[in-house]
């Protein structure tokens, strides 16, 4: 029965996983790991922010909920915040369109804090546990990047639903 319940462990755990064998970033290391799913996800929010045409930057599944481009601007946002922490750099809330800016503005801005990240990603392992503080937080360098991927994970679900109830196919869907 023990052998049984491993088997359906490692069947459960491991099989999402199999299909990531070959990574744009081979992981080496805790930083490499984190770059290898920051790489995952960010196609899939560039795209999603491409795929929503511009006049359905505005919707809202209902009322109280956010529109898609302040979903696209929250990413931008969060990465901005803590990528540039990342970087040794002060976080400038003007890079943050506004969420009535064109879809053109807003999609520069989310690329932007990609550039941001994508430095902030690169040669993480070499400083994996410094502390850093980001407002009244103090987290480690790697915390600070595993939480980005999380959160951007987080926010691509949410894009993935709008674009559906746009009658759009998620780009992670398409293949």
């Amino acid at each position: 029965m023990q052998r049984f319940r491993i088997a359906l462990a490692v069947a459960a755990f491991g099989l999402p996983f199999m299909g990531f064998a070959q990574l744009t970033h081979p992981p080496s290391g805790p930083g490499a790991e984190a770059l290898a799913a920051y790489d995952r996800v960010k196609p899939n929010i560039l795209k999603a922010a491409d795929r929503m045409p511009a006049e359905d930057y505005a919707f809202k599944p209902t009322p109280d909920i956010r529109t898609f481009a302040r979903v696209v601007n929250h990413v931008t946002e969060a990465q901005m915040h803590t990528c540039t922490a990342l970087n040794g750099d002060p976080f400038d809330p003007k890079s943050v369109p506004a969420d009535t800016a064109e879809k053109a503005t807003i999609v520069a801005a989310l690329k932007a804090s990609f550039d941001e990240c994508d430095k902030a990603y690169t040669g993480l392992d070499a400083h994996l546990l410094e502390v850093l503080t980001l407002g009244p937080v103090k987290r480690s360098r790697i915390g600070l990047a595993w939480g980005n991927v999380s959160h951007d994970n987080e926010q691509y679900a949410t894009l993935a639903l709008y674009l559906r109830l746009k009658g759009l196919v998620p780009p992670s869907s398409e293949k």
